[in-house]
């Protein structure tokens, strides 16, 4: 009887091919342009876009900057979590993580489980070029917030470096080249799930 060639087979007889896998997670700093990047890559791969920080405040009917006051950061990264958890179990998304989303571990886990992840890199000076008026995000509400963003970008950029399938310079181009740049990048690597 006649039987199917093996996935091994294929392999051996074609060139490789990205594989479909989960997820399409951006990990980064405040101010890398996760969200705003990640809407036109989300277009551009036909994924439904989710922003983690949005989606939890959609969902609790209260801003972080208010949920930080309430319950703290460990109550938002609590909610944050949960979060992750929920969305590794679905494919297809692009999602754009918080910036401090990868200092647990449990988040790490589950992005390097579910997707591929990543890491938009940018300097503290172009992150304090884009953050220089914003006034919502709790972390920031600092005097020194040179200082701060050094100090996190010291604490988690070896984070983002374990999590990262791909790390991509996010400073200086236009966002919707940028978008496409790096869509073309990932699909080198991932290639999204197809709809059935």
């Amino acid at each position: 009887m006649h039987q199917a060639p093996t996935r091994l087979t294929r392999v051996m007889n074609e060139a490789p091919q990205p594989e479909p896998v989960g997820n399409l997670y951006l990990v980064g700093p405040m101010g890398s342009g996760k969200t705003t990047l990640g809407k036109h890559m989300a277009d551009i791969l036909g994924l439904e876009f989710i922003d983690c920080d949005q989606e939890i405040e959609r969902r609790t009917g209260a801003s972080v900057n208010l949920i930080f006051d309430i319950e703290g950061e460990e109550g938002f990264r609590t909610r944050e979590t949960a979060l992750l958890e929920e969305l590794s179990q679905r494919t297809g998304m692009l999602v754009a993580t918080g910036g401090g989303a990868v200092l647990s571990e449990e988040n790490r886990r589950l992005l390097q489980r579910s997707g591929f992840v990543v890491w938009l890199r940018t300097s503290v000076a172009h992150q304090l070029h884009r953050l220089g008026r914003d006034r919502s995000r709790p972390l920031l509400q600092t005097p020194n917030r040179d200082q701060l963003l050094e100090r996190m970008a010291r604490e988690r950029n070896p984070l983002y470096t374990e999590v990262a399938d791909l790390v991509f310079d996010a400073s200086h181009r236009n966002v919707k080249q940028v978008a496409a740049r790096l869509c073309e990048d990932i699909q080198d690597h991932w290639q999204p799930p197809q709809n059935t």
